[in-house]
C-alpha cells in the first residue's frame, strides 16, 4: 500500500529541490528525516513538511506502521512560471521569471 502527499505551487525552482530529493530516495523514514533536518536549505525544510504529511497519511488513513515505512518515490516537477518585469537600461523592461514547483513524496511499507 502506498501513501502520498503533495505540495503544489511552491515558490522555489524544481532544480533546487531535485538534489535534495536524491538524498532521501529509498531511505527509511527516520533516516530521511535526519538527513532533511541537517540539510541547511529551504528545499530540505519544504521536503520535510511534505514527508511528515505523507507519513501522517500512511498512519492515519491506511493503518501502516511508521517503523516499517520508507520513501519509495520523491519528485519535484515544474509548476507554472510567474512572469515579473524589472526595469532595464534605456527605459526597457526586462523579464524576471519566478519559477514554481510541485513536490511529491510517496511512502510504502517494507516487506
Amino acid at each position: 500500500m502506498k501513501a502520498r502527499a503533495e505540495a503544489k505551487y511552491i515558490r522555489i525552482p524544481s532544480t533546487k529541490v531535485k538534489p535534495v530529493c536524491d538524498l532521501i530516495r529509498g531511505k527509511s523514514i527516520d533516516e530521511a528525516k535526519a538527513i532533511l533536518q541537517f540539510t541547511p536549505t529551504k528545499s530540505a525544510r519544504l521536503l520535510l513538511q511534505v514527508l511528515n504529511s505523507a507519513v501522517a497519511n500512511a498512519v492515519n488513513n491506511h493503518d501502516m506502521e511508521e517503523m516499517n515505512l520508507y520513501v519509495s518515490e520523491v519528485y519535484a516537477n515544474q509548476g507554472p512560471h510567474l512572469r515579473r518585469w524589472k526595469a532595464g537600461s534605456h527605459g526597457r523592461a526586462m523579464p524576471r521569471i519566478r519559477r514554481t514547483s510541485h513536490i511529491g513524496v510517496v511512502v510504502e511499507e517494507r516487506e
